[in-house]
């Protein structure tokens, strides 16, 4: 079970990377354009090359439109797609300075808790956003440039959600039963598949 859930988060890693280095071409190629537009516009073009300064900009050089629109649909889907292997290995900030004192049995009760509230929370995520969704699609809400259905951008990231609430509720039942074996099933930011 344990190697399914690592493939699966691993999967969803790797999804949420790829958006991330689309969104960062995308980025990239829309400063580039604003940057040329506005040479393109500046005096100094406008004075030396006045033909190919409004061809260029006849073509289309310039920012992507709607960029900024599909930023935030991409980095929400991001944000969910990378929970799931930050949430098996157990990847979250944490702060030990009074916990390191504790004896073993209130570090496992303390794991074993943080887990059932993650998975609760990450169930709530999912639920919120499948509200969301379901609203976006009531109304028919587009986004302002480019007119793409907002609910798309809720349906990628309740997916992303509904997988990091998964294996969030299968790392508290792993914590569950360490606590209650008083053995350790799965270390600590141990990446390697067991």
């Amino acid at each position: 079970m344990h190697r399914f859930m690592m493939r699966l988060a691993r999967l969803m890693a790797t999804l949420g990377g790829l958006v991330l280095v689309l969104l960062i071409l995308l980025t990239g190629v829309s400063i580039t354009g604003r940057l040329l537009n506005g040479a393109l516009h500046s005096d100094l073009v406008q004075g030396l090359a006045p033909g190919f300064a409004q061809w260029a900009i006849d073509i289309g050089i310039g920012p992507v439109n709607g960029d900024f629109e599909l930023v935030e649909a991409g980095v929400a889907f991001a944000i969910f797609a990378f929970l799931p292997l930050c949430q098996i290995t157990a990847g979250h900030a944490s702060v030990d300075v009074f916990v390191a004192k504790f004896p073993e049995w209130a570090h496992r009760l303390l794991r074993m808790v943080t887990e059932i509230v993650f998975a609760a929370v990450l169930i709530l995520i999912s639920v919120q956003l499948a509200r969301g969704m379901a609203s976006k699609m009531e109304y028919g809400e587009t986004s302002f440039l480019l007119q793409f259905p907002v609910w798309w951008a809720y349906a990628a990231s309740l997916a992303a959600s509904v997988v990091a609430a998964v294996v969030g509720i299968y790392m508290a039942a792993v914590r569950v039963a360490e606590f209650f074996t008083r053995r350790i099933i799965v270390s600590d930011g141990v990446e390697a598949e067991q």
